[in-house]
């Protein structure tokens, strides 16, 4: 049954009370403009900040597939959609994680700014505890997804209404520096269809975070 949170700092007391004596992934799910990564910075920051070296952000989208990749496949205008990443690729990483047998594990990252994943972005090493494992479709029940979730100690997914985020969507790539039919024309023909893919189509989490409280006590 999913337990609906509205307040940060329950968010975290529940995470932070998790046995660490062997380590646990914490599932963050949720649409594009949902928050997800910011969240999981946030409270990775405030975790560290109580325990230096407890947690660490291991972020999905490093698995984005290359864009010729996906302009080989004629793809790449609907690039974010589930089919546009390496799941397979992901799950073994994840699993590599979770037994936590190795000195450290590199996870690739995806930098923004230049469209493309970064290997060996981020760097995990085997003492810290916490994972915090945040992306769109970590609870999407279609395959190769719906193998993810049994990693996942706890599962968290962001509930934004679809008109927060495609406002937010459009707000994002207007950031970008589209002008403003282009901004729209972006999120609509891809942004939201993703989030809509994710609203209709994920598995239970365990929390359900609709926020309210934004500060840390």
């Amino acid at each position: 049954m999913t337990v609906i949170v509205t307040d940060i700092n329950d968010l975290l007391v529940r995470i932070a009370s998790l046995d660490t004596s062997t380590r646990k992934l914490v599932g963050i799910a949720g649409a594009p403009g949902s928050g997800k990564s910011t969240l999981a910075e946030r409270l990775n920051a405030h975790l560290d900040a109580r325990a230096p070296g407890r947690a660490a952000v291991v972020p999905m989208d490093g698995y984005h597939l290359d864009d010729a990749v996906l302009s080989a496949r004629g793809v790449l205008q609907r690039k974010g959609a589930p089919y546009t990443f390496d799941v397979g690729g992901f799950a073994v990483m994840l699993k590599r994680l979770k037994v936590n047998l190795e000195p450290e594990i590199a996870v690739p990252v995806f930098d923004r700014k230049l469209e493309i994943s970064r290997a060996g972005g981020r760097v995990i090493s085997k003492d810290i505890p916490l994972l915090l494992v945040e992306g769109n479709y970590l609870l999407l029940n279609e395959p190769g997804w719906r193998d993810l979730r049994p990693l996942f100690d706890l599962t968290v997914n962001l509930d934004v209404p679809i008109e927060e985020l495609e406002r937010r969507l459009i707000g994002r790539w207007l950031d970008h520096g589209c002008n403003a039919e282009t901004a729209r024309a972006k999120a609509l023909e891809n942004d939201v269809p993703n989030a809509r893919t994710i609203s209709e189509n994920n598995l239970a989490a365990d929390l359900s975070y609709r926020a309210q409280g934004s500060t840390f006590l």
